[in-house]
């Protein structure tokens, strides 16, 4: 299921279907603000922010990756979520 919904990142509104099922209005603040930012569209911001997690996390970040998957009720939306989080902009340096 990770792996299917990283692979379809790219696809038209994937990255906006999941960052509203995330249901996290200061993390749609980061992102939209992160777009803006970067005069990126906030999907552009989705995939990039992920794929630079997968190609630079260490090994204690996926660790900690897998322990929230494990524990979550929907696994995927949780490491979304955990990614986003920690790769976002905080909101003080977004704006």
């Amino acid at each position: 299921m990770f792996g299917r919904l990283i692979a379809s990142l790219d696809e038209p509104g994937v990255s906006e279907r999941l960052v509203s099922a995330l249901e996290a209005p200061a993390l749609q603040n980061r992102l939209d603000s992160a777009a803006a930012a970067a005069s990126r569209t906030p999907a552009e911001v989705v995939a990039s922010a992920v794929r630079g997690f997968l190609d630079t996390a260490s090994d204690e970040e996926w660790l900690q990756l897998v322990g929230i998957m494990g524990r979550a009720t929907d696994p995927g939306l949780a490491a979304m979520r955990a990614i986003l989080e920690r790769s976002l902009p905080p909101a003080s340096v977004a704006s």
